[in-house]
């Protein structure tokens, strides 16, 4: 393959992820007449919302469904769900995702068991400028254990976040000792009421963070300890102010996610939930065989317990790795694209919203490179599907030439009823996110990151 290739070739754009939005994002760019690959690591469409398929989101389908992907769809004999309906992840899989990529123009762009290892511009580094934005960008793909490079001309990163989960460490790191009981210890949202029953009935059970996935742990655990009143549910966060921990109730204009707080603050407030906050995790060691003794410090100096397994809902980070050969503006905290930082950084910022945002923000010294998605929130926990699909109509248009559609960005979502004015003034200390769940949903808490439950 010719090293010089130059844009002016008819290169294809590349999606990287075969998720909701990377999806959306083919769906425009195929709307546009623009020729498109996407690359999926998994075996199939939306891999990551494959593993949380009992989830119920929180949001019903009139938020979760992209314009150009209904267009695409409606070229079928595609039945449109209820919009009114909260999907679980798998419906949304069965539903939506998996008629929209058997549409045989998306179906001819999918690549699976394809994953990007690498992206770099044509026969320069990351140091070299010159002549930099006629180069094409180069995807080095790893598919069945084969290495092979392709050429393109802009790259949409839709990778999301769900394989990276933060640590339980209060420090962003794992706590000494971890490796040794890690196999007593799960990252994400385990079917705690299904096919994961058995590994927490009757048991106790350490549940970490402050997000709405916690929240979907704790009551899931407490469905099982009516079953199994043996069970016992020992809830950590680090948070100080638990004024907006539980979410904004009946204020919250997605119903669903309002009252999943409310039921979770009746449940400590009963004393079925053992709450230990705040609360830094230091330390983990196996005691015995099978349980874990855990070592930390609250306010009262401190303290050790054992529990027989723990469920981390802490939130993901993105894999910024493939990213290392070419510019790109991160912001140094949250790792989101730095422009958005300022509008969800969850230090500043409660609320589930965000302002309007297309190619503008999302746009790095990397010219013709985007990153959308759960991915462009880094860790910030407050991403919905609806943001994403705005996302990816704008930078479509810009790809496509089109910079007045680009630029004309507009999204409505839905408030969470807390916002940051709202806290009290005895909650100085960091205002709890109220974070949708993504794919574990919502960073504090995916890829796919659209309310979940």
């Amino acid at each position: 393959m010719n090293n010089n290739t130059e844009l002016s070739e008819p290169l294809p754009v590349a999606v990287i992820g075969a998720g909701p939005i990377g999806l959306a994002a083919a769906a425009h760019l195929l709307e546009r007449g623009e020729s498109v690959v996407v690359f999926e690591a998994g075996a199939s469409i939306a891999h990551s919302v494959s593993q949380w398929a009992h989830v119920r989101m929180f949001s019903p389908w009139k938020f979760n469904i992209d314009s150009a992907a209904r267009r695409l769809l409606q070229q079928s004999d595609w039945s449109e769900p209820d919009p009114e309906h909260l999907p679980t992840g798998g419906e949304l899989i069965a539903d939506y995702l998996t008629p929209l990529a058997q549409v045989p123009a998306m179906a001819k762009c999918l690549r699976f068991d394809s994953k990007v290892l690498a992206i770099s511009r044509r026969g320069l580094d990351k140091v070299r400028t010159r002549g930099r934005a006629d180069r094409a960008f180069t995807l080095r793909i790893e598919q069945n254990g084969e290495l092979e490079e392709r050429a393109f001309k802009s790259v949409i990163d839709a990778s999301g976040t769900w394989n990276q989960p933060n640590p339980m460490g209060s420090n962003g790191l794992h706590p000494i000792g971890e490796e040794q009981v890690r196999d007593l210890i799960d990252y994400g949202i385990p079917d705690i009421r299904g096919c994961a029953r058995e590994k927490y009935q009757n048991r106790s059970v350490l549940v970490v963070g402050s997000g709405h996935s916690s929240f979907t742990g704790v009551l899931d655990l407490l469905e099982v300890k009516k079953e199994a009143p043996a069970t016992q549910i020992i809830w950590v966060m680090r948070k100080a102010c638990l004024d907006q921990v539980f979410g904004g109730g009946a204020n919250d204009a997605l119903p669903a996610r309002g009252e999943m707080g409310l039921r979770a603050k009746a449940a400590v407030d009963r004393g079925d939930v053992e709450l230990i906050t705040p609360f830094e995790i230091q330390q983990l060691a196996a005691q015995g065989d099978q349980q874990i003794q855990v070592s930390g410090s609250g306010p009262d100096g401190e303290r050790s317990f054992t529990v027989d397994r723990a469920i981390v809902k802490t939130g993901f980070r993105p894999n910024l790795a493939m990213l290392r050969e070419i510019r790109v503006e991160i912001d140094p905290a949250l790792e989101s694209v730095r422009a958005l930082a300022p509008l969800i950084d969850p230090n500043e910022h409660s609320c589930g919203s965000v302002p309007p945002h297309g190619a503008r923000e999302l746009t790095h010294p990397e010219s013709g490179f985007y990153i959308v998605g759960m991915k462009s929130y880094g860790r910030a926990p407050t991403f919905l599907l609806a943001t994403g699909h705005e996302q990816v109509r704008s930078v479509v248009a810009e790809i496509a030439g089109d910079h007045e559609a680009a630029a004309n960005v507009e999204l409505e979502l839905p408030e969470t009823g807390v916002c940051s004015q709202d806290a009290a003034p005895s909650c100085s200390a960091e205002p709890a996110p109220t974070s949708c769940c993504s794919a574990e949903p919502a960073a504090d808490e995916g890829e796919t990151s659209a309310c979940c439950r």
